[in-house]
């Protein structure tokens, strides 16, 4: 099983970025988003069943996520709106192989994608 985040960069506050981990080798039931910013512990940010139909979100980033799939192909997104300082971390896209209300215990994890945002 492999997951390849991409997508992290440098964007003023106010703004946009998308960020995608193409996953293979393996059959998901749940993937989601988490990160860690300097100093701190990681933190979840968003998941999804695989599916589409279960969705969860932390709560500081509601109404500015979102988090979602191709449905051509295994790529999975977390497009990121009105972004904020404080949004600023080291993205890492996870999955797992069934949905679950706990947000620990995933068996699959990708590279960190780094995502700053100046005010």
């Amino acid at each position: 099983v492999q997951l390849q985040a991409s997508g992290g960069g440098w964007v003023q506050a106010g703004g946009s970025l998308r960020l995608s981990c193409v996953a293979s080798g393996g059959t998901f039931g749940e993937y989601a988003w988490f990160r860690q910013a300097p100093g701190k512990e990681r933190e979840f940010v968003a998941a999804s069943s695989w599916r589409g139909d279960k969705k969860d979100y932390t709560d500081s980033v509601k109404g500015r996520f979102t988090i979602g799939r191709s449905n051509r192909d295994n790529t999975l997104y977390l497009q990121m709106t009105s972004l904020k300082p404080d949004d600023t971390a080291l993205y890492y896209c996870a999955a797992r192989t069934r949905w679950a209300q706990q947000r620990n215990d995933y068996a699959y994890w990708g590279q960190g994608t780094l995502v700053t945002v100046s005010s």
